[in-house]
């Protein structure tokens, strides 16, 4: 009997070997925007050697920009459909309309999916994309700028958008971050992450506005530096 349990534990203790937990702090930035995020992360190995990964984690995405042009955010109206199928759809660009803040912040709290490969001990490459969450930040206020009616440019005070989920497309709401990255561990339990992040960010306005719409984001993608550390 005990010979049989001590078969079973086997996998299990393999298994417990190739996971591990990861803090990490990424800096992403580019021209009037700075983005940093510190993030927890589990990640569990598959297979022989365990090299193919998949973790989840909890991140938290601050992102800080000047002068940002925030358009139309609704699938219903970029592309006239919300399903999966806006991903292979051409934008209506007559439908978009711009909300420019003349400074926008917001922090977005996601959970959030990993997937890794790892090359060897040391080289790993991934991805990792936001799947749902919170945002909070302050009220700003933007320009409004109606392209789509041709209406004279209002000022419209707007909040964050305060509930992320991963969809489709256009159809995701709030504000995410996703990475895609190669990671070089220096030491046991120390590495440098460098890639690219691609984020959204999102505010409301106080009212609806043209096409009934009140929800204005911001697509950047950014190049970023990380470091990781092993706990």
């Amino acid at each position: 009997m005990k010979y049989l349990i001590f078969l079973l534990a086997l996998p299990l203790s393999a298994l417990a070997q190739k996971h591990y937990t990861t803090a990490d702090l990424a800096l992403a930035g580019g021209s009037g925007v700075f983005s940093p995020a510190l993030s927890v992360n589990r990640q569990w190995g598959f297979g022989e050697h365990g090299h193919f990964k998949v973790g989840l984690g909890v991140r938290l995405t601050s992102y800080f920009g000047q002068n940002i042009d925030y358009v139309t955010a609704p699938a219903k109206l970029t592309s006239n459909t919300s399903s999966f199928v806006a991903l292979f759809t051409e934008n209506i660009v007559a439908n978009f309309d711009t909300l420019r803040m003349p400074r926008a912040q917001t922090n977005a709290l996601n959970l959030a999916i990993h997937l890794q490969y790892t090359f060897g001990s040391r080289f790993d490459v991934g991805f990792n994309i936001d799947a749902i969450g919170v945002t909070f930040g302050g009220r700003k206020s933007g320009e409004f700028i109606a392209r789509s009616q041709g209406r004279p440019i209002t000022i419209e005070p707007a909040k964050v958008t305060p509930f992320n989920l991963l969809l489709v497309s256009d159809s995701d709401q709030g504000s995410l971050n996703s990475e895609l990255y190669a990671r070089y561990w220096i030491r046991p339990k120390v590495g440098i992450r460098a890639g690219l992040s691609f984020q959204f960010s999102e505010y409301t306005t106080d009212r609806k506005l043209t096409f009934d719409n009140d929800r204005f984001r911001a697509k950047t993608l950014l190049p970023l530096l990380a470091v990781s550390i092993k706990l």
